[in-house]
């Protein structure tokens, strides 16, 4: 890699001249190269260049570019204090003479890969929507049953129950587990289904609340948490779960999951139950403004009720008013009687005297009805017969309205304006002797004059 520059003894050359030589050896021998170190002086310019130095554990130094174009295709994010292995080509900057690295691509190294594969893994779950707000389900306010998933010993279950104790007692079930190392992200998943899956036929009750718990650590310590499977329990999970892992500053995959995150075990124990000292004050202070808004309702309504008998009659007095008003209409009604049954009895006296008004109204009404016998006679047939008509009735005292009413053998009676006579139709110019059913009209007329007179 080493290329000897000489010159003769009368050759001289200007600083330009040697930068050059030494950024085109640079640029020849160190190309394509990789470069571990710890990311420092990180500055994001306004032109989207990012400049920062590579240092390592010995103190030395390297300058970094990372110009605006290859910075939009790093998939991670460059921050201060990061292990990094840097991918690009060594070459100088003149107008300093100093040496720098142009960086074409940067992945993370140790822990800084971790925290790689971390940020892959939480956008996959992500996109696949198992963080989503509407995913979360609401803590219960008055727990019966609290499942708690976390190792047996150490001081994080001895906080829970201490704080559920102080806070409002109830019945804790535990689910023994490890929380690091090989085989905890297993046991974890499993217990959180486990609860899930008591049913009424189990012989434990079904926690009302889950709280997920773990001391703090490193982030290989609170690795269990970050595992798919964990997440996935902790998604799938019909019970609301609280996750309680680490401290404060300690983030894992299970607390976007999970339906609350509790940035200690005792804060979990405290968002699961209330204060039942409080809850008492609660009841007892409703209990008391219940009592007073009761009181004062009773109190406004009777004086309502007050008000209003003020303006009410007496029931006793409203029915002596009727009492009184019923014998003055009794007593009024028995002298209208009265008085009716006098002018009746003047009437029929004064029609008594009067016959001879009486006489007269008959006389009146008889004058009337003698003026329309003349409009009767008017219409009579007998008017119709003076003008050469006649009426042929047959043997049932019916008239014959159409020829085909008659045929040989007919008896009939012909009426004309001077009298009436029985006739009969001959068959071949000899007289038919009439049947019994064929008596002439004239004597069927006849027997029924006997019985009633004619109207005219």
């Amino acid at each position: 890699m080493q290329q000897e520059v000489t010159s003769e003894k009368n050759d001289i050359f200007s600083v330009s001249q040697i930068s050059t030589l030494i950024q085109g050896t640079l640029n020849k021998n160190f190309s394509n190269i990789r470069v571990k170190g710890e990311i420092s002086s990180l500055k994001r310019h306004s032109s989207g260049h990012i400049y920062f130095d590579l240092k390592d554990e010995q103190g030395s130094v390297l300058n970094a570019i990372c110009w605006r174009g290859t910075a939009s295709k790093i998939k991670i994010q460059l921050e201060h204090g990061l292990e990094v292995i840097a991918k690009g080509s060594i070459t100088t900057y003149p107008q300093r003479s100093n040496y720098q690295i142009i960086i074409s691509d940067v992945e993370v190294e140790g822990v800084g890969a971790l925290m790689k594969l971390l940020e892959e893994r939480r956008q996959k779950l992500l996109a696949e929507g198992l963080f989503d707000m509407e995913r979360k389900k609401p803590l219960p306010f008055l727990p019966q049953v609290i499942g708690v998933v976390t190792s047996p010993t150490g001081a994080v279950i001895k906080d829970i129950l201490h704080r559920i104790k102080d806070r409002f007692p109830c019945n804790v079930i535990l689910f023994p587990v490890s929380v690091q190392g090989e085989g905890a992200a297993q046991q974890v998943s499993e217990a959180i289904r486990f609860f899930n899956d008591i049913n009424e036929n189990s012989s434990i009750t079904k926690p009302d609340i889950l709280i997920v718990a773990r001391g703090g650590g490193s982030l290989e310590d609170l690795w269990a948490f970050n595992e798919e499977i964990v997440v996935r329990a902790v998604a799938e999970s019909s019970i609301p779960i609280i996750s309680a892992v680490g401290h404060e500053t300690d983030t894992t995959l299970i607390d976007f999951a999970a339906d609350r995150r509790a940035p200690t075990p005792t804060a979990a124990a405290e968002m699961a139950t209330p204060v039942k000292s409080d809850l008492i004050t609660t009841i007892l202070d409703l209990k008391k403004r219940s009592f007073n808004g009761i009181k004062r309702y009773i109190e406004n309504f009777r004086r309502v009720v007050d008000a209003l008998s003020k303006g009410l009659i007496s029931p006793k007095q409203v029915l002596e008013n009727y009492e009184q008003r019923l014998d003055d209409l009794k007593e009024r009604i028995n002298l209208s009687i009265n008085k009716s049954i006098d002018q009746k009895r003047r009437d029929l006296a004064n029609i008594r005297l009067n016959r001879g008004l009486i006489e007269k109204f008959l006389a009146d009404k008889i004058k009337e009805l003698s003026l329309y016998k003349p409009l009767l006679e008017s219409y009579s047939y007998k008017n119709v017969i003076q003008r050469g008509y006649s009426v042929l009735r047959l043997s049932d005292g019916s008239i014959a309205r159409s020829v085909s009413q008659l045929s040989a053998g007919t008896v009939f009676e012909l009426e004309l304006s001077d009298g009436k006579k029985n006739a009969a139709i001959l068959d071949g110019g000899k007289p038919v002797k009439p049947t019994k059913n064929q008596a002439p009209a004239g004597q069927k007329k006849q027997k029924s004059e006997t019985t009633q007179n004619s109207l005219f």
